[in-house]
């Protein structure tokens, strides 16, 4: 049973998991959009969107709390600078999660993540 069980555990311990998803919400904060498998890009959805709405305040609390979490100071000036007024009107939804099918080595279904414009 899943009872209470908040989020996927992508086969990883949890420092792992962790440090997964702040490299892979950095790149896609830089690149605006990457391919990995389906599960993942579940997850990292949930992770970036959170983000993008505490960006979106701007506030100097706002942008410690980004720093904290993401790690990656090139990635949190693109996020407040380009990211947050972009979508300073859209009440959430910013990330789109593309299936492509499933990768040749092992079958793992694959998907693309990117931000909405």
């Amino acid at each position: 049973m899943r009872h209470r069980m908040r989020s996927r555990t992508l086969g990883r311990y949890g420092a792992h998991r962790s440090a997964m998803l702040i490299n892979m919400a950095a790149s896609l904060i830089i690149h605006e959009s990457i391919e990995t498998t389906v599960p993942r890009a579940k997850e990292l959805r949930r992770y970036v969107e959170k983000l993008v709405t505490r960006a979106k305040g701007g506030t100097l609390h706002d942008r410690r709390i980004v720093i904290s979490r993401l790690r990656n100071k090139e990635a949190t000036i693109k996020l407040f600078n380009e990211l947050a007024p972009r979508y300073a009107n859209r009440p959430g939804g910013y990330t789109r999660i593309v299936k492509l099918g499933y990768r040749k080595g092992d079958a793992a279904p694959t998907a693309i993540i990117e931000f909405v414009q």
